[in-house]
């Protein structure tokens, strides 16, 4: 393989898995420094009613235009028209800039809207919060076109490398300014984490200022290229951005889809709470803290990982559909196969942890560890959901996806306001999980019927994780009459102890049951590893 593309690729995996995984560890000597329990409590919930509009207002802003430009610029290398890729950037740039500017300032104006509707204690720190944010929305948009324009030149490395740029210089400004507004200045922790919200815009300076450096070191590159270009021909660039626009609403729907659920627990959570149960706004906040701001954190990764799995078949599925080829039914099977591998263990044993690491990033509360198991449960439902809806607009079913997915939003509106007086911040978690179960049933049954996916044979993958999920709650409930972390260390030690134990059993379960066997073709065990690392070297 080509070695700028396998560098570029590793640069770009390293960037995605690194930077959500600084992403969490941050939170351990942020939250110490805010300080305690309640603080920490009214700092998440602030920093979550900040950034699900953010996610949202970033999703609408680039429209996902940026892996357009890659896909368009790619297709003008390929025909040696790279005049017209490079004005295609320029253009698009431009607009995805003045898209940003737009975003920022409707989210400026509505910014008393959301704030008053969201469950916090203080309108005022909600709105200035979010306000903060506006900054980072003007100017990520024209940073991603430009991350598009080396993907779409099959540059990979500054596209992860920009990534780690952003969150590395976003959580060191995270941390720092926490530090001297705390411990130096000794002012009030929510200026802190007015700043902590700014870091946003502080990353993506950073990225930008990367990505300039390494684009004027390319100019040579990019001379020759122009030199070599087929003369200019590019005459349509408005109706190629509106085709471009128009293609991609059904993506930027979909990919908004959890974002959307989030903000439905924001806005409405409050009213349930305060309106019909008449519970104070201080319990309101405490409860959405527990169950939404804090668990959050934590089931962003698995549910990365759900799409992780899901974008290696892409190309695959799409090739094949193109091509019309009769094996599509398997490869979807092998997707899902894979998905439910990987992802069924790592629930169950963040389910078996849940307290300790609540405990580990959060505080030590069992209320707090049952709400993140809750959580870890729901993004099961989470993942398999993102991931049908993925291989719809993977198969050309994108407007089916888009319906599916806004099935499931409305059946999470139906269940939310009864589920949460029943069951409060657990209620908010069920209609989710009802909602997203919906859009799995409805997406998987497409696939199914359309391609003839052979999904009984995930019989035995179901079975053996059924039979681990229950090992692993009996050992918790075991192990925990005796042992009950009660701090950082000791925690951090159970969690490593426990983690590794459980998954040895479900190794030894996948290679005694032959599921090992149908996923890799052989058992998996310290030989397989070993010939793996060999090989590697």
């Amino acid at each position: 393989m080509n070695k700028k593309i396998m560098s570029g690729s590793f640069w770009l995996s390293f960037g995605s898995i690194f930077s959500r995984v600084l992403g969490i560890i941050y939170l351990i000597p942020w939250l110490y420094m805010i300080g305690s329990p309640a603080h920490k409590n009214v700092a998440m919930a602030l920093f979550n009613a900040s950034y699900n509009p953010y996610g949202l207002f970033i999703a609408l802003g680039t429209a996902g235009f940026p892996s357009a430009i890659a896909r368009r610029v790619a297709i003008y290398n390929g025909q040696n028209k790279f005049l017209n890729s490079r004005q295609l950037a320029k253009v698009g740039s431009f607009v995805m800039l003045l898209s940003g500017i737009i975003c920022g300032i409707i989210l400026w104006v509505i910014a008393p809207v959301i704030a008053k509707n969201s469950p916090v204690v203080s309108t005022q720190s909600a709105i200035t919060s979010i306000r903060v944010l506006v900054p980072a929305i003007v100017i990520l948009p024209s940073m991603s076109s430009i991350r598009g324009w080396f993907q779409g030149n099959q540059d990979l490395k500054p596209y992860g490398v920009s990534q780690l740029w952003e969150q590395f210089i976003r959580i060191v400004f995270i941390l720092g300014s926490t530090y001297i507004v705390i411990n130096v200045l000794h002012r009030s922790y929510i200026e802190a984490v007015y700043l902590s919200v700014m870091a946003a815009f502080v990353g993506a300076v950073a990225s930008y200022i990367y990505l300039g450096i390494y684009y004027r070191k390319q100019t040579a590159n990019y001379a020759k290229l122009a030199e070599k270009s087929k003369p200019f021909d590019l005459t349509s660039i408005k109706k190629i951005f509106t085709m471009i626009a128009y293609e991609s609403i059904p993506f930027v729907i979909v990919g908004s889809g959890i974002t959307l659920s989030q903000l439905i627990d924001q806005l409405f959570f409050k009213q349930v709470m305060q309106g019909v149960q008449h519970f104070s706004a201080e319990y309101t906040q405490y409860i959405y803290t527990l169950f939404s701001a804090n668990p959050t954190k934590i089931t962003t990764v698995v549910v990365s990982l759900a799409l992780a799995v899901a974008e290696t078949t892409l190309p695959l599925l799409a090739n094949s559909q193109a091509s019309k080829k009769s094996n599509v039914g398997d490869l979807i099977f092998q997707n899902v196969n894979m998905l439910m591998f990987v992802l069924l263990p790592i629930v169950t044993i963040l389910c078996g942890l849940s307290y300790e690491t609540n405990g580990i990033f959060f505080s030590f509360s069992l209320l707090g560890g049952k709400y993140l198991a809750a959580n870890i449960l729901q993004s099961l439902m989470l993942g398999l959901a993102i991931n049908g809806l993925t291989l719809l607009q993977a198969l050309h079913y994108s407007k089916k996806a888009m319906y599916y997915l806004f099935v499931g939003l409305i059946a999470k509106l139906l269940f939310q306001i009864p589920l949460v007086i029943l069951l409060q911040g657990f209620g908010a978690i069920i209609s989710t999980a009802i909602g997203f179960g919906f859009i799995c049933l409805l997406s998987y049954g497409e696939i199914m019927y359309e391609f003839h996916v052979p999904f009984g044979k995930l019989k035995v993958s179901v079975l053996v994780n059924l039979l681990f999920f229950a090992i692993v709650m009996a050992l918790t409930w075991g192990v925990h009459q005796f042992i009950f972390p009660s701090g950082l260390i000791s925690a951090f030690m159970y969690c490593v102890v426990f983690g590794l134990v459980t998954l040895g059993i479900y190794i030894f379960m996948a290679n005694r049951t032959g599921l090992s066997d149908t996923m890799f073709n052989h058992k998996l065990g310290y030989k397989y590893f070993r010939s793996l690392f060999v090989k590697l070297s």
